[in-house]
């Protein structure tokens, strides 16, 4: 063919998608781009032989071909597909932003329907070579029947020269001369990892080879999976394929939880799978991770538009054909298929939780420690997602069991109903440190729930907004009725048990306490201590935002609760009278409030210090009876 040159065209109605196009902050982005159009190229050839457009042997190999060398500093994207004829080079190449793959979609529609294995639907792919090159040329040959090859050759993106070519062989070879900025593109480490980043997926096989050092056929293996897990039919895959590819993707060794393989076809199209993981710590919730697929190219990772906020602490694979590739964050905002799919992921996880508590609880109860973060995280975010599953949420007690709410009520008496009756469910935040409330509740046979989650305060204040009547009182906030004992109103001295409370609090003399007696069923205890829970969850709450010297401000009013049935508190009795033993009851007052608040949130360095002091010198006092 004559030689021909000129200057490139740019559609007007398309420069604001080339500015988006190079806003790109990652320059790797052109691997990704050229070998999507080796794959499309590919496509588009099977998909004419599909309808006779042409024909194929059926023992050609498709594949697309990363060929680098660094002493030329050339990348080579070399494909076996469709090829192009010179007319197809100045309307697709030379017309920036004229989409070659949108114009074939619209061509043969007709004949073989919306075909969503086309990716490259923008026309910008191409140009994004000149993020890294100081020249690039395209050989080409068409698959048509007497088409010349053709090459294409520009140094600036802007002017080009259209001559003739000596491939002979159907396809496209796009070389890339790259300056020396992106030298680093030249690394055989650093092109392989960009193409198990964005391509490591891709249904045609991609290989990277070194010129210098090229390799037989037979030990060439691909950089990709083409036929992904979540492509499959879930029926057909095994819980081991699942492991397998969840190890793979992920690079964690741990097996996960459970999994979610998500397969839709309309409103949109939707395939993916997303894991449980198993945490080694809640902190580590942090660290999901789910990966955001095209057509099986590689998008981006947690797009908070797409994903729901909660669910990108998990892990996973979502492949979307009906998103461009190249979106803007205020695209994804209005996109109504974006707000479409984000609830349908959210109503898929939901109906799984449903149906593991529904057919599978014990092993749901298994799983709960590890899916509690997520799942209490997702009911305080997304108030849909809490009214799918509430029914199913559920809480371990102290005995070991786990109740959802309903569960609770039942077997705490029934859930009251009416705008006045308060329903209590009482709960331990640390069972080591609150151990003492939780044995005098399991000694009279009642129940509690387990909350030690750093995400409990919060949630359980989401739960108190929703539900109507609950509240939740910390196992040392208030005394249930069912741990006291009968009142004996005939034998107790009223004016004594006021006296000796105003003796304890003289003896204590700590502000904002106050002292009660009360007759506990358990004989053993000498006293327990408790706050109020909205008092309690105000000084916590200061204490995290505000430190350790906020929350001292905001100190609450606590009840130091003295046991009648204690034998200790009824040597008190006698002890505050006998002035040669005021010493000795004022050591005790101090040792059952110390022994009291090691019992509900433990001693500070200074208080364990007197603690440890008195101790000694109640032993030595023993020592000399």
């Amino acid at each position: 063919m004559n030689r021909e040159s000129g200057r490139i065209s740019v559609h007007a109605e398309n420069i604001f998608p080339i500015i988006k196009k190079w806003l790109y902050s990652d320059k790797d982005i052109f691997v990704r781009e050229l070998i999507s159009n080796g794959v499309d190229a590919i496509h588009k050839l099977k998909r004419l032989a599909s309808i006779g457009e042409t024909e194929l042997s059926s023992e050609e190999k498709f594949e697309v071909k990363v060929s680098f060398n660094k002493d030329e500093k050339t990348i080579k994207f070399i494909d076996n597909g469709i090829g192009m004829t010179a007319e197809e080079v100045k309307k697709y190449i030379n017309q920036v932003a004229f989409s070659g793959a949108k114009e074939f979609i619209e061509k043969y529609k007709d004949k073989m329907g919306e075909d969503s294995d086309i990716i490259g639907h923008f026309g910008l792919g191409f140009y994004s070579a000149f993020m890294v090159s100081k020249k690039v040329e395209i050989d080409t040959l068409s698959y048509q029947a007497g088409a010349e090859a053709v090459k294409w050759i520009s140094e600036d993106g802007a002017e080009y020269e259209l001559t003739s070519s000596e491939k002979t062989s159907r396809g496209t070879i796009i070389t890339l001369y790259i300056d020396d900025e992106s030298e680093e593109f030249l690394d055989e480490y650093t092109l392989r990892n960009i193409i198990k980043k964005h391509c490591a997926f891709l249904p045609v096989e991609i290989y990277l080879e070194d010129e210098k050092y090229k390799k037989d056929d037979k030990d060439k293996k691909p950089l990709n999976d083409t036929n992904p897990l979540w492509m499959k039919n879930p029926r057909e895959c095994t819980d081991e394929e699942y492991k397998e590819f969840y190890r793979k993707v992920f690079n964690d060794f741990n097996d996960p939880l459970f999994w979610i393989h998500l397969s839709v076809d309309y409103p949109f199209n939707l395939k993916g799978i997303l894991y449980f993981p198993k945490l080694r710590h809640e902190y580590e919730i942090s660290e999901g991770q789910i990966k955001l697929y095209n057509n099986q190219v590689f998008v981006a990772d947690n797009i908070k538009e797409i994903i729901p906020e909660f669910l990108m602490l998990l892990k996973g694979t979502i492949d979307c054909s009906d998103l461009p590739l190249n979106v803007s964050r205020s695209f994804l905002q209005k996109d109504s298929n974006v707000i479409k799919l984000s609830r349908h992921i959210t109503k898929k996880v939901a109906d799984k939780l449903t149906e593991l508590f529904e057919k599978e609880r014990e092993k749901y109860e298994g799983f709960w420690k590890d899916i509690s973060p997520f799942i209490k995280y997702g009911l305080i975010k997304d108030r849909n997602f809490y009214d799918k599953i509430k029914d199913v949420l559920i809480f371990k007690s102290i005995n070991g069991n786990y109740l959802t709410l309903n569960e609770y009520f039942e077997k705490t008496g029934g859930k009251k109903e009416g705008d006045k009756e308060e329903n209590k469910v009482f709960y331990a935040s640390d069972e080591k440190q609150q151990h003492q409330y939780i044995k005098l509740f399991k000694d009279q046979g009642l129940e509690a729930v387990i909350l030690d989650s750093v995400i409990d305060n919060h949630f359980i204040s989401y739960l108190e907004m929703y539900e109507m009547n609950i509240k939740f009182y910390r196992i040392d906030s208030d005394l249930a009725d069912s741990l006291k004992g009968e009142a004996e109103e005939d034998k107790e001295d009223k004016a004594a048990e006021e006296k000796l409370i105003e003796e304890v609090k003289k003896a204590l003399n700590i502000e904002k306490l106050e002292v009660k007696l009360e007759r506990l069923k358990n004989d053993e205890t000498q006293a327990v201590l408790l706050m109020p829970e909205h008092e309690r969850r105000l000084q916590e709450m200061s204490s995290m935002f505000g430190g350790e010297d906020m929350s001292k401000m905001f100190k609450g009013e606590e009840t130091l609760i003295l046991n009648k049935s204690n034998n200790l508190i009824k040597a008190l009795e006698i002890l505050m009278d006998r002035e040669d033993k005021k010493e000795d009851f004022n050591m005790i007052c101090s040792h059952v409030y110390d022994l009291a608040l090691m019992g509900s949130r433990g001693l500070d360095a200074d208080k364990l210090e007197e603690f440890l002091k008195r101790s000694g010198m109640i032993l030595e006092r023993l020592a000399k009876i």
